[in-house]
């Protein structure tokens, strides 16, 4: 593979490719969770971010595909997805008083587990793609670092602008989450021949409850 420059660069940019195509949820998680970082400081979390995501991207290219198959790993990852999601907007209603690094380590904790469940569906095409190279997945998402954080910086700048754009994120990772659930093999065999009609509306669905989960929680929130 590696006697063939040209067919190595190939792949090292189908790896980039697929990595960036699906990210843009990646990038929406660190842009959420840097969103209440001060200034200064916004910059460093999603680098820290990114590179932490994209370091668990890598171990999780490497280990996880062997257990996808496994039942209940989607079930259990796709209800972490909406609790992260649901905890996304609770932040966003509370900005108590928190210290600089407290509020970075939590950011950057918070994109790598986010990042840690939504891996789950592109390791297995970038695993594909590089077989059995190491070295092809670890330099195909090295280089994805700066262009997750790019991604990740446009997306915040949104969120400045637009506020709203926290409960549109909010439903994006529920979205995941659905689609996560729906994949299971557990779900196939739960809902046998509804099956099929079910996973057209696993997303929505899902979206739609972690929005108003969030809702009932921050509104649990308000008056307590």
């Amino acid at each position: 593979m590696f006697d063939d420059p040209g067919a190595l660069l190939l792949k090292i940019a189908q790896i980039i490719w697929i990595n960036v195509l699906l990210s843009g949820d990646n990038a929406v998680v660190i842009a959420l969770a840097c969103r209440g970082l001060p200034v200064e400081m916004r910059k460093i979390g999603i680098l820290a971010g990114s590179a932490a995501a994209v370091g668990l991207r890598i171990i999780f290219t490497l280990l996880i595909v062997q257990l996808l198959a496994l039942p209940y790993i989607k079930l259990i990852s796709g209800l972490l997805l909406i609790w992260i999601a649901i905890k996304l907007i609770i932040d966003e209603e509370d900005h108590g008083e928190v210290a600089a690094g407290a509020t970075l380590w939590k950011a950057v904790r918070t994109i790598a587990l986010a990042d840690a469940i939504m891996s789950l569906d592109n390791v297995v095409a970038i695993a594909a793609i590089a077989k059995d190279s190491i070295a092809l997945i670890v330099i195909g998402l090295l280089i994805s670092i700066p262009l997750i954080a790019f991604g990740s910086t446009m997306v915040m700048a949104l969120i400045n602008r637009f506020p709203a754009i926290v409960w549109f994120g909010a439903a994006m990772l529920g979205w995941v989450a659905g689609e996560l659930l729906i994949a299971d093999p557990l779900s196939a065999l739960a809902l046998g021949s509804l099956y099929e009609k079910a996973k057209l509306f696993a997303g929505p669905v899902a979206a739609l409850f972690t929005l108003v989960a969030s809702w009932g929680f921050t509104k649990v929130q308000r008056q307590s």
